[in-house]
Order: structure tokens, then C-alpha cells, then sequence
């Protein structure tokens, strides 16, 4: 019954849409993200202040916004750039592998395909690959975002985190792995079928209405503000600048970058200036 209620409101909210549904349009929604970061390191290695400072590094980081040009079909995907402050000190050296000015995921959400131009490494690469398919579970829970009606859908997958945090990061002088286990992580996404696309952040789409806001448990991406047809035709197309490569292949190039970057940083004895603490983030 919940399912027949939220199929109904679905078509109502379309039918009331259609004018714009039956035109070519297109569109910009802005985005800003942020991550809920909870760190807990041995406080015989590092101190309280380091930690809070650790913390507050990485609440920066994944603070950003972002731009989604968007027609029926097709969308561009691109952080608005910015001007940090460097990310490294007191010993705490912050590893982010893309996120470049020349960053920019393209989606065919009709193929299923998209291409993701990342500078990493002083290199540019050119991924192109599948969507995912996501099995989203709709569910008959609604709410305003904005002006718009925004309906709720969930995606559970199960993934491999180190034990001791959501966080990938290690203290650069052991040679042990993480221990790693299994979590079952729920992704909820709010999408409006007043604006019929399915598309939305990041690489996010498979619904029948643009995804307004998405939150995986520790991240959230949320719509600020969105201009339908605007006066100038945007140009919406893929990137072709960078060496070709596959997500798999993009995946293990970073790993052993991650890993020659580790051995070139390993403290050489034991009476240097502290302790030496590696995060990374992205990729």
C-alpha cells in the first residue's frame, strides 16, 4: 500500500510538471558538503591539542560546494574552486589525492557511462567507466527542500573499513596493516520528481527526480539553491584531456603512489621530532 501512495504521489507530482517535462531544459544546482569526522588516536602518541587540530583540518576538507549543470540526459559535476591554506602541520601531513581546479565528472545517465577528469599526482587522468546501478529502496517518508516536494529513497551496501576508524590514516612507522571488517553502510537520498531528471552530486542517480540531498551515514551533500532554463545555453559535454584509464586502474595507481609516498616519509629512527601522522582522503 505505502508503495501504490508513493507511485501515486510520484505521477501527480509529474503530471503537474509536465509543461516543463515536455520542453528541452536544463539546469544548475548548487551543492555544499560536509563530513562528520570523529577521530580517536592514542593519547600517549598524540596529544589533545593535535587531535582537536586533526579535527578541525578535516572538517575544512570536506567542506566544499559544487556545481551540477544538468539537462535530461546528461550532466557536468565540478567543485567550485577555492584558495586553501596549506595542509600540512605539526607534524600531521593531510594526503588528498584529486579535488583539483581541473576536476570534472561527466554522466550519461541514458548509457549509464560517465567520464571523470582528475588531476592526481601532477598527472591527469581520464576515467571512463559504468554508473553504478543502484538498487534504491523507495520509501513513503517526504519533506520540503526549498520550494520543492522531496521524496526518500535508501541503498544499503556492505563495505570493509578499518577497525579502529571510518577514516583511512596510520602512523607512518609501523609496518602493520589495519585490521579491516565489514560494515553495513545506508545511503538516503531526498529526490524531487518536480524536477524530472534522474540524476544528482557526485555520481548519485538512478531516481525518478533530481537528488537534492544525499547522506551516507558520515557525509552529507545538500542542494542550496537551483535556476532552471537559464537565459544562456549551457554547454554540457565530457572532458577529453588526460591519459585513459579504467576505475580499477585509477584505484591502483593511487595505491601505490599512497604506498611510495609512505616509504619516502618513514621516519629513519626513533628520536625524530614526534610522530608522523598520515591521512587520506579521496581518490
Amino acid at each position: 500500500m505505502k508503495n501504490i501512495l508513493i507511485n501515486l504521489s510520484i505521477v501527480m507530482s509529474m503530471l503537474v510538471i509536465s509543461k516543463v517535462s515536455a520542453q528541452d531544459f536544463q539546469g544548475i544546482a548548487t551543492y555544499k558538503s560536509h563530513r562528520k569526522v570523529e577521530i580517536k588516536l592514542d593519547s600517549t602518541k598524540v596529544t589533545s591539542a593535535m587531535e582537536k587540530e586533526m579535527q578541525e583540518m578535516l572538517k575544512k576538507q570536506f567542506q566544499k560546494t559544487y556545481k551540477l549543470v544538468f539537462d535530461k540526459e546528461t550532466s557536468m559535476y565540478k567543485e567550485e574552486e577555492t584558495l586553501e591554506a596549506p595542509n600540512t602541520s605539526g607534524g600531521i601531513m593531510v594526503t588528498s589525492f584529486g579535488g583539483g581546479g581541473s576536476d570534472v565528472l561527466f554522466k550519461d545517465t541514458k548509457a549509464l557511462e560517465f567520464t571523470s577528469q582528475k588531476e592526481t599526482m601532477g598527472k591527469i587522468f581520464l576515467i571512463q567507466d559504468s554508473l553504478h546501478n543502484y538498487d534504491w529502496k523507495l520509501e513513503n517518508e517526504t519533506k520540503f527542500i526549498g520550494d520543492y516536494t522531496c521524496f526518500k529513497a535508501t541503498y544499503t551496501r556492505e563495505i570493509e573499513v578499518p577497525k579502529t576508524n571510518n577514516l583511512s590514516f596510520s602512523v607512518v612507522e609501523s609496518d602493520e596493516e589495519p585490521e579491516m571488517v565489514k560494515k553495513e553502510i545506508v545511503t538516503t537520498a531526498w529526490y524531487t520528481p518536480q524536477i524530472p531528471v534522474s540524476n544528482g552530486p557526485g555520481k548519485f542517480q538512478g531516481l525518478p527526480g533530481l537528488i537534492l540531498e544525499i547522506n551516507d551515514g558520515s557525509q552529507t551533500i545538500v542542494c542550496t539553491s537551483i535556476v532552471l532554463n537559464p537565459t544562456d545555453k549551457l554547454e554540457i559535454k565530457a572532458p577529453t584531456k588526460g591519459k585513459k584509464v579504467s576505475q580499477a586502474e585509477y584505484k591502483v595507481l593511487v595505491d601505490k603512489r599512497l604506498k611510495e609516498m609512505q616509504e619516502q616519509n618513514r621516519p629513519t629512527g626513533r628520536s625524530g621530532s614526534g610522530e608522523h601522522i598520515q591521512i587520506r582522503i579521496g581518490g
